[in-house]
């Protein structure tokens, strides 16, 4: 009997539909790197991280579907939770290990810091899976961000179609930054041909990548340029009026610019202490997520009997608590060798906690508001480290705290990135247990990526620069040269973290440390990244959102891809050629 086929002659396959298949898991891989490399890039100068589900699903209909002919849409929410999972090593590292640099102790054990993620990240997925049942199918958390990718995966057509607009916006962004870093023209002064007083900083930063993040962030990125203009186009024009900045002879006497003199010793202080005021407000103002993520672990804890076949077993729990500890016992153990085993102990079991503990909250933050308090969470668990590390060198409590404490920032991040995919799966008819398999098996390769970057950065360019601001490792690193009685402005991050603390407490999701990026970060980056929150709201309004999503964000999401791919090749290329003589 014939095989039955369809119109166009293909035959007709009956049974499953694809999903976790080698071309999933290989393009997976391929566009994680590409994603953590970018989006990496993009937070180090921003401060903030942003999601790469989106992206990869875009992404991953433009060579699954497009070049491959490939028609599974679950298959291509492997491939999407896999890059996604390399992802996520992102957020969770470069919200810690820059600090390690800015502080100067860069020559640390760093395989040990790069195999520590690498377990932090498994462990915070082992730790998330029993909460899938709860948290989705019966609490029914909204996670707008699976959502969104979960309208991707639905529309196939317009999947390719912004793959194509993506791939033309990284094209176009690649191009310039290309022109501006080889020209050696970064910024464009308009102030100055405008004739605006030197204190205004009227310098426009030359990045698609901060108009295309802008884009992505919508009305939220608003509240992170108030910050800035409040800076410059308010503060400083009432300290000139009152006289209170230096003249211009007293500025050459100081080798300094009147923007950097304002940014250096007001504003960024300020902006860091707000960082910390405000990340600090929102884990307490999370206080009941924290009681309502506890009744979902008792209840799913009592389910357990009846979870289906595709879910992974609940004991995978249990282990997940046992191997955290050893995990971070030997990591602690091995990061100096000053350290005691009863100290390392007392470190493994906090970090345990934390990550359990943390990693729910966090999972509930984003279910419910798309807003997750990541960078807080952070700052808390490197600080508890720190004083329980204390009483050794500076060094040595630094090293290995944060070492620790990166791979307990990944263990949150990965738990947050796989509940927002879990949610993208459940829409769209998904095996939990196979996406949550996907998510283990990307989670090794992002801290290789990361730390990889890291490396290439901090040599090129230096972390915490003018180029490279890290803004969450300089705040992570202040608030550790605080609390060992480091030289700081305890006065201005004071004054930052109450008005970080009040704008928080607002209710608006992260207000605090919207607003103090905006302090913190160079306003030339501010002022352009104006430009794409102008954008996004114009697009809006006419000719409305759904060209907004249809159009502006996958030429946003290139924009990012093109320029970080550029700066991350153009800083190996300098690595290079000094280490051959050529630069």
């Amino acid at each position: 009997m014939a095989e039955p086929t369809t119109t166009s002659g293909k035959p007709i396959r009956y049974g499953p539909y694809p999903e976790i298949t080698m071309p999933a898991i290989l393009v997976g891989y391929g566009l994680g790197i590409l994603i953590a490399l970018s989006i990496g890039y993009a937070s180090l100068i921003l401060g903030f991280s942003i999601e790469g589900s989106e992206l990869a699903a875009i992404l991953g209909f433009g060579i699954l579907r497009g070049l491959m002919r490939r028609t599974s849409i679950i298959e291509n929410n492997i491939n999407q939770t896999i890059a996604s999972s390399v992802n996520g090593a992102s957020a969770g590292m470069m919200f810690s290990v820059p600090a390690i640099f800015i502080l100067g102790y860069s020559d640390f054990n760093i395989p040990l810091m790069v195999i520590a993620c690498i377990a932090g990240g498994i462990l915070g997925v082992a730790f998330i899976i029993p909460l899938r049942k709860q948290m989705i199918d019966f609490n029914r958390l909204a996670y707008p961000g699976g959502i969104a990718v979960a309208t991707i995966l639905k529309s196939p057509g317009a999947g390719v179609h912004k793959a194509l607009l993506l791939t033309g916006g990284a094209a176009i962004s690649a191009l310039v930054h290309l022109v501006s870093q080889f020209s050696g023209v970064e910024n464009l002064a308009l102030g100055n041909m405008l004739g605006m007083p030197d204190y205004m900083n009227g310098v426009w930063y030359i990045s698609l990548l901060t108009i295309g993040a802008a884009y992505l962030a919508g009305r939220g990125g608003v509240f992170f340029i108030v910050g800035g203009f409040v800076c410059y186009w308010m503060l400083a024009p009432v300290l000139a009026a009152s006289g209170l900045l230096p003249t211009a002879d007293q500025l050459v006497a100081m080798d300094t610019s009147m923007a950097s003199y304002l940014r250096t010793t007001l504003f960024r202080p300020l902006g860091i202490g707000m960082l910390i005021g405000g990340a600090l407000t929102g884990i307490l103002l999370a206080l009941p997520l924290v009681v309502s993520a506890i009744r979902s672990m008792q209840t799913a804890a009592k389910m357990k009997t009846e979870a289906s076949r595709d879910e992974m077993p609940i004991k995978l729990l249990y282990g997940a608590v046992v191997s955290a500890f050893v995990v971070l016992l030997i990591t602690a153990v091995l990061s100096t060798p000053e350290i005691t085993l009863m100290r390392a102990a007392l470190m493994a079991v906090l970090g345990t906690l934390w990550i359990w503990m943390a990693g729910v909250v966090l999972s509930e933050c984003i279910g419910r508001t798309n807003w997750s308090p990541l960078s807080g969470m952070t700052l808390i668990g490197v600080t508890i480290l720190i004083l329980v590390a204390s009483g050794m060198s500076d060094e040595a409590t630094i090293v290995s705290s944060i070492i620790v404490g990166a791979a307990m920032c990944v263990a949150m991040a990965q738990a947050t990135d796989l509940m927002m995919d879990l949610k993208t799966g459940y829409l769209v008819g998904a095996i939990p247990r196979k996406q949550q398999i996907a998510q283990l098996l990307g989670t090794w390769l992002g801290p290789l990526v990361i730390m990889s970057l890291i490396l290439v950065l901090h040599s090129a360019y230096g972390l915490g620069s003018e180029r490279l601001p890290a803004p969450q490792g300089q705040a992570l690193a202040s608030m550790i040269d605080g609390i060992l009685g480091g030289d700081v402005p305890v006065q201005k991050y004071l004054s930052g973290a109450g008005i970080g603390a009040v704008l928080s407490a607002s209710g608006i999701g992260g207000l605090g440390i919207l607003v103090g990026l905006g302090f913190y970060l160079p306003f030339n980056i501010v002022l352009t990244y104006t430009i794409g929150t102008i954008l996004r709201v114009l697009t809006d309004w006419r000719p409305g959102r759904r060209f907004s999503e249809e159009v502006g964000v996958p030429v946003a999401a290139g924009l990012i891809v093109g320029e970080a791919l550029i700066g991350v090749g153009v800083a190996l290329f300098r690595i290079i050629g000094a280490a051959t003589g050529g630069g």
